[in-house]
């Protein structure tokens, strides 16, 4: 088992001890991803690894003003990828630009939230692009269901992604021929990010992965991108990933914040699922739109 795919089956146990899937649903997707009825059995029977005291919650700090504003509507398209194959994603153009973002999706693939996300974030001034990283197997839509989603994940070589993801970037280059650009990823997709600056991408000049796997034994020498890794304090299974990845980009001179948010849990950003915490996610979000102003739009919010 690669370190990609025990990762994804520690989610999978992780949501079954937080009582998001059952006993039943758990065995089923830890199946699809090539375990035996013997080592899922053992895996869900492990203690939950974000179990631990509650912690105060992040706060919102309090502003004097209030400001609505609608996601965009992103676009289907399609794009050019690696060895002549054709990728797939969703585009929201910002109307006053301010750079580009490549968004990468979650273990649940290029769904509804994420193409939220990239609204959100074109609603903000960055013009996003949310890759399929399903592209080769027909997209996310052509699958039945979250876990064969994720089992279709577990299966795709890693350097595959990295072609596919830089790829990405070179869409978001020839869309925004003058703007810097910049990453975001949630969970598998916050570790896609940490893959994408291993990768030696040089084109972003700042990325935000969220509580991803840092790929083991990886450096970041080749990366010009400011990182803002985010994680949730309950979330203590990426506890030593986040250690070796402050310790990379210490090495590598790049310029970071590591934010560790009181009271949330692993995938607390993501509004449709379990363990949305909706202040330390607003808050999040206000510290990556902060992050981009400044290594992106070069503008401090």
């Amino acid at each position: 088992m690669t370190e990609l795919q025990r990762y994804l089956a520690e989610e999978i146990a992780e949501d079954h001890a937080d009582g998001i899937l059952t006993r039943r649903e758990a065995l089923r997707r830890l199946g699809l991803l090539g375990l035996s009825t013997s080592a899922a059995a053992t895996l869900l029977a492990e203690p939950a690894a974000g179990a631990g005291p509650p912690a105060a919650a992040a706060k919102t700090p309090a502003k004097g003003t209030s400001t609505e504003w609608t996601p965009v509507v992103t676009q289907p398209i399609t794009f050019a990828g690696p060895e002549g194959r054709t990728l797939m994603g969703a585009w929201a153009p910002a109307a006053r630009r301010r750079g580009g973002v490549l968004v990468i999706h979650e273990n649940r693939g290029l769904n509804d939230h994420i193409r939220l996300v990239a609204g959100r974030l074109a609603a903000s001034g960055y013009s996003a692009l949310a890759i399929d990283l399903l592209s080769e197997e027909g997209g996310t839509g052509a699958f039945p269901g979250e876990a064969e989603v994720g089992a279709a994940l577990a299966g795709v070589p890693p350097e595959r992604f990295d072609a596919d993801m830089k790829a990405g970037v070179s869409e978001l280059r020839r869309r925004l021929p003058r703007a810097r650009l910049a990453a975001i990823g949630f969970c598998f997709g916050g570790g896609m990010v940490w893959r994408l600056l291993a990768a030696r991408e040089r084109r972003l000049a700042a990325a935000a992965p969220f509580y991803g796997l840092f790929p083991e034994n990886a450096g970041l020498h080749g990366s010009r991108a400011a990182v803002l890794g985010v994680y949730g304090a309950l979330d203590t299974r990426v506890g030593a990933t986040r250690d070796a990845a402050r310790a990379a980009l210490k090495a590598a001179r790049l310029p970071h914040e590591l934010v560790t948010f009181g009271g949330a849990d692993h995938a607390f950003f993501n509004d449709t699922g379990a363990r949305f915490n909706a202040p330390a996610a607003a808050e999040a979000y206000r510290r990556v739109l902060a992050w981009f102003d400044l290594f992106v739009a070069r503008r401090p919010r």
